[in-house]
C-alpha cells in the first residue's frame, strides 16, 4: 500500500536513536531541497549546515537538551521533529520536516497539534524559518496561528531568518 492510500489519521511519534539517523537525512534532504527548489528556482538545494549528510540531525536530535522525534505514518517514516522545552515555559521548535512526497496533505498540521497537546503547559512557541521560504511562512502562521515578530537580516537572501512566535493561552481548558 502506499502511503498516499493510508489513514492520514495513523500518526505516531518516537525518540529518534542514532539509527534514524540515516533515513531521516534523505527525508530532510528531500524536504529541504524541495522547498530550495520551489522558492530559489530548478537545481537550488539548501538547509541548514549539515542537513544533508547526517551531521545536523547528529547535532541536534540526538543532543540530550532537545527533544527529538520521528514522525511514523502508519508505521512508515515521514520525517521528524526537534523541540527544546524550557522551564519558563517558552519552548523552541527547532525544526519540524515531511518527506516532500506527501508534503500539503495536512499531515504537518496534525503533527504541530500533537506538539502542542503534548506539552500543554508551553506559554510561548518560538520558532525560525528562512525568509525565502513562502510555504513555511504560511504554514507556521496561517495553519498553525504563530506571528511574525522579527526578521533577522531582511534583504540577504542567504541569511533572511522570519522569527515567529505563537503564545498559548494561559487559561487550559
Amino acid at each position: 500500500m502506499s502511503i498516499s492510500e493510508m489513514n492520514m489519521n495513523n500518526l505516531s511519534f518516537s525518540m529518534i536513536v542514532e539509527e534514524d539517523i540515516e533515513p531521516l537525512t534523505v527525508i530532510m534532504t528531500r524536504a529541504f531541497d524541495e522547498d530550495a527548489r520551489i522558492h530559489l528556482g530548478e537545481g537550488q538545494t539548501d538547509g541548514p549546515e549539515g542537513y544533508n549528510n547526517g551531521e545536523f540531525l547528529r547535532k541536534w536530535a540526538l543532543n540530550t537538551s532537545s527533544g527529538a522525534f520521528k514522525i511514523l505514518l502508519n508505521g512508515e517514516l515521514i520525517g521528524a521533529y526537534i523541540i527544546w522545552v524550557n522551564d519558563d515555559g517558552n519552548n523552541y521548535l527547532g525544526n519540524i520536516f515531511i518527506d516532500s512526497s506527501i508534503q500539503n496533505k495536512g499531515i504537518g498540521g496534525q503533527v504541530w497539534g500533537a506538539i502542542e497537546r503534548r506539552y500543554p503547559d508551553t506559554l510561548k512557541w518560538i520558532a525560525e524559518t528562512p525568509g525565502f521560504s513562502k510555504r513555511n511562512h504560511n504554514f507556521y502562521m496561517n495553519k498553525c496561528g504563530f506571528r511574525l515578530v522579527e526578521i533577522l537580516d531582511p534583504g540577504d537572501l542567504d541569511k533572511e531568518t522570519y522569527v515567529l512566535h505563537k503564545e498559548m493561552s494561559s487559561v487550559k481548558l
